[in-house]
């Protein structure tokens, strides 16, 4: 079997796979910040490495996954400027910061498990992680690579000559780039918070050496990411939109902080974004579809409800590098997609061994090869349909494989473990799920004939689901129906 190469960002190039210590990997990914539901452009990102964490431990590695929650320090402008993204929210919905926090850390739980993710191994919360960001400035500015002025803390880049080199960014490109106007007591544009000092009107706020205040975004990822994985780990994720400035800043402070001895990771990965008609879909645009929108279908430009099973399928179907553009065309297809693969594949589970030979050696190598290869599910999948077509044919001709039970493993193997598809439960769940649409419908529309009293639609309604099996009951808090089987 060809060996896992991963495209790593800081080298621009696909690596061989070798971690650290062997047998074991240390994977850090963004999180999200918690101050609204989670859009599709998230799924995007933790479907993809969620299959990582997933693949790996398929092939035998002991991974330890940590994904951080962002609680505080993301200002708005996704810089050194602007309100608290979450202290924002609250005063929206007039509650606590850390409300909110719990409110939509909740819900993207709730939202990913539907999409059959697995929970990271460790999810460390910014706020819980002061004291640790705080002895980090400390470290930066013993070593020369931080100051502070009038209370807040800043990066010098000046001090690393590396600055850049996961972005391609040199110091002045990064300077032109700044999107707002250099603070007043920064040396240099391109210098990053540490920390900033509170006013008395900020709510979320700590004490530290330099007074009151709070914690800049990139330092939080920093210091969770060392306290949990080490000075130096395997792989951290991400979407391309954090390439810089966040991840940029990530690498330099660690590095100046532990010594260049330490180098911070060893691969970078970063997927691609989903985009609506070409453009990217993000909150901060306004054309974010939330996944919960989806699960209701109660956006407008949602015709339907979509289940979280064809969403994960049709975000697999293209390469996590590769952007994703939405539609319900696409996602019509994928659930046709989807749902013929499964239906062949409850075929292959139902044949009894036959005497034909079948290679599964050259499935399982084309397979493995799609995913070695920079964990490529867009050419896994097509893997899987050539295959299983291939199989239902040769059984339809009466040539079914004498290996099938074992095939059938692999493929479960492969959707199941590996791409997180739960077949038989997701089909179920998106089976019970029509039928109660319809149920309702039907059941709506006799509550309406009964409120003008027209017995006949409604007996007629009534007596024409008891020859289906359907039983009404009807009782003063509504109507309800069960299926005799």
């Amino acid at each position: 079997m060809e060996q896992l190469h991963i495209y790593n960002t800081l080298s621009r190039q696909k690596e061989k796979f070798k971690p650290i210590t062997d047998g074991f990997v240390g994977m850090y990914v963004c999180g999200p910040t918690v101050y609204g539901d989670a859009h599709l452009g998230h799924a995007k990102s933790y479907v993809s490495f969620d299959v990582v964490v997933r693949y790996l431990r398929h092939l035998g590695y002991r991974v330890r996954y940590v994904q951080n929650i962002t609680d505080v320090g993301h200002l708005t402008d996704d810089a050194d400027a602007g309100e608290d993204k979450l202290a924002k929210q609250s005063r929206l919905e007039k509650l606590e910061p850390m409300e909110v926090a719990e409110k939509y850390t909740n819900r993207y739980f709730e939202d990913m498990d539907k999409l059959g993710l697995l929970r990271p191994d460790i999810t460390p919360r910014a706020s819980g992680h002061i004291p640790e960001q705080i002895a980090m400035i400390e470290k930066l500015i013993e070593k020369g690579h931080a100051y502070e002025a009038n209370g807040n803390v800043y990066f010098d880049v000046s001090t690393n000559p590396e600055y850049g080199k996961l972005s391609g960014r040199k110091i002045d490109e990064a300077e032109s780039g700044t999107r707002v106007e250099t603070a007043s007591d920064k040396k240099n544009p391109a210098d990053f918070a540490l920390w900033k000092a509170a006013d008395e009107t900020h709510i979320m706020k700590w004490r530290s050496p330099w007074g009151i205040g709070y914690p800049g975004w990139h330092i939080e990822c920093s210091a969770m990411s060392t306290k949990y994985l080490g000075k130096s780990f395997d792989i951290h994720g991400g979407g391309l939109e954090n390439q810089f400035p966040h991840h940029e800043c990530e690498i330099a402070q660690s590095e100046c902080a532990h010594g260049s001895e330490h180098p911070f990771v060893r691969y970078w990965m970063h997927n691609n974004m989903v985009t609506l008609n070409g453009q990217k879909m993000g909150k901060s645009l306004g054309n974010a579809i939330s996944l919960r929108q989806f699960y209701e279908g109660s956006h407008k430009l949602l015709t339907r409800s979509w289940s979280p099973a064809v969403i994960r399928f049709f975000l697999l179907q293209s390469h996590y590098r590769s952007t994703t553009d939405f539609s319900e065309e696409a996602l019509s297809a994928a659930e046709k997609g989807f749902a013929n693969l499964v239906d062949i594949i409850h075929e292959l589970k139902q044949l009894e061994a036959g005497e034909t030979p079948y290679n599964l050696d050259d499935f399982k190598n084309e397979i493995y090869a799609n995913l070695n290869d920079d964990f490529n599910t867009a050419l896994a999948l097509a893997t899987l349909f050539k295959h299983v077509k291939a199989v239902r044919s040769l059984s339809q001709k009466g040539n079914t494989p004498h290996n099938i039970d074992e095939l059938n493993k692999f493929i479960s193997e492969i959707m199941v473990d590996v791409l997180g598809l739960s077949i038989q439960k997701e089909v179920e769940s998106a089976d019970t799920e029509i039928t109660d649409g319809l149920m309702n419908l039907i059941m709506e529309l006799r509550t309406g004939a009964r409120k003008e009293k027209n017995w006949a639609v409604a007996d007629t309604i009534r007596d024409s689901l008891t020859k289906l099996g359907i039983e009404l009951k009807d009782s003063p808090e509504g109507t309800t129906f069960s299926i005799k089987r």
